[in-house]
């Protein structure tokens, strides 16, 4: 390949409202920091991050000042070392909205570069495309009665997936609606609960306990996300698998939870992460301590990251962007997907939805 130069590279702010209280957090609108790469030879790269709840601007202003010091104008260069310099200039600024901001400009970085080399983002970061079981996320919620979640389970069944998972509050009508889809739904059907870290480690352990009957998957985020010492705790006694890292910035903060062996299952965000190269990192690492990676929302882009990292084992199917996306990959009649065979990451926004969103900041 020919490296080009970047000739602009822009930043954008959208603003994206969802048709109600989303999930086990209840979001309602997500702030989408969009990011545009334009090679000299004639390529373009898109890249996204997100907030959820809000608070987008200052990640625009951290990504505008990044793309002005280290990409624009300047040579293109390798994905990952274009990472390793924007990481590098947080070291007196702390991750926080930087990782956020790193992560839109780190997937422009990699759709742009596996174009240069007429390749899809699952060849070019080395990986051979496979398809990949997709577990149902979208449509569940905390306080969701068992008939409702009995439905949303079988609809997913209905679409081929293998898996679903509940939301939980962290009470006893967690179990109720656990109890309601394991009858349901056939024998087959893996079930996982996320609880969005609402118990203490007391009712974590209930909950555990109570969900080991049903022999759940797995049981994610009982606890905050950065209580290491109760995740340790729990873990010890848990008679289920736990799951958590959605909250993680960078390898660094997943770091105590390798050392610890204190979960089973991690769960990179791309926003809060940093990207498509720290997520590769962390699948790295998490391969070597035997670890399943089932990362968090965006199948259809970390579908590319699976074909090149083994210990990625499931994908989530939550739309919470898709309908902004124009032909995102769908599941096959296995409840798999398999990543788009275009050049780099095969994402591209629908008509009209910039005119939209799209806010001044």
């Amino acid at each position: 390949m020919i490296a080009g130069i970047i000739e602009t590279a822009k930043a954008e702010l959208w603003r994206y409202p969802l048709p109600g209280a989303t999930g086990g957090s209840g979001v309602t609108e997500v702030d989408l920091i969009v990011v545009e790469l334009k090679s000299s030879t004639g390529e373009t790269g898109m890249g996204f991050s997100y907030v959820l709840g809000g608070g987008g601007e200052a990640v625009l202003v951290t990504t505008i000042r990044l793309l002005k010091d280290f990409v624009e104008g300047k040579k293109q260069i390798p994905p990952a070392s274009l990472w390793a310099r924007l990481s590098a200039s947080l070291n007196r600024l702390g991750r926080g909205t930087g990782y956020i901001a790193i992560a839109a400009i780190d997937v422009a970085s990699w759709d742009l570069w596996a174009k240069s080399q007429d390749l899809t983002l699952a060849e070019s970061l080395g990986g051979a495309p496979r398809a990949i079981p997709v577990y149902g996320s979208g449509g569940f919620g905390p306080a969701q009665v068992p008939e409702e979640a009995v439905q949303q389970a079988l609809s997913y069944v209905e679409q081929g997936c293998s898996a679903v998972k509940l939301r939980f509050a962290g009470n006893s009508a967690d179990i109720e609606r656990l109890k309601a889809v394991s009858e349901a739904v056939p024998e087959h059907i893996s079930i996982m609960g996320d609880a969005n870290e609402k118990c203490d480690l007391l009712s974590a352990t209930r909950l555990a306990n109570a969900c080991a009957e049903y022999n759940l998957t797995w049981l994610e985020e009982p606890l905050c996300a950065d209580d290491i010492g109760g995740y340790v705790s729990l873990a010890s006694m848990s008679p289920v698998p736990l799951a958590t890292g959605e909250h993680c910035q960078g390898l660094a903060e997943f770091g105590p939870f390798f050392d610890s062996r204190c979960c089973a299952v991690v769960q990179p965000d791309l926003a809060m992460i940093g990207g498509i190269t720290e997520t590769m990192r962390v699948a790295t690492v998490a391969n070597y301590f035997g670890l399943v990676v089932a990362p968090h929302f965006l199948p259809a882009l970390f579908v590319h990251v699976a074909a090149a990292a083994p210990a990625v084992k499931w994908l989530e199917h939550f739309p919470l962007l898709e309908p902004l996306f124009d032909s995102p990959v769908d599941m096959d009649e296995q409840g798999q997907i398999s990543p788009s065979d275009l050049p780099g990451h095969g994402l591209s926004w629908a008509e009209g939805v910039r005119d939209k969103f799209q806010i001044d900041p």
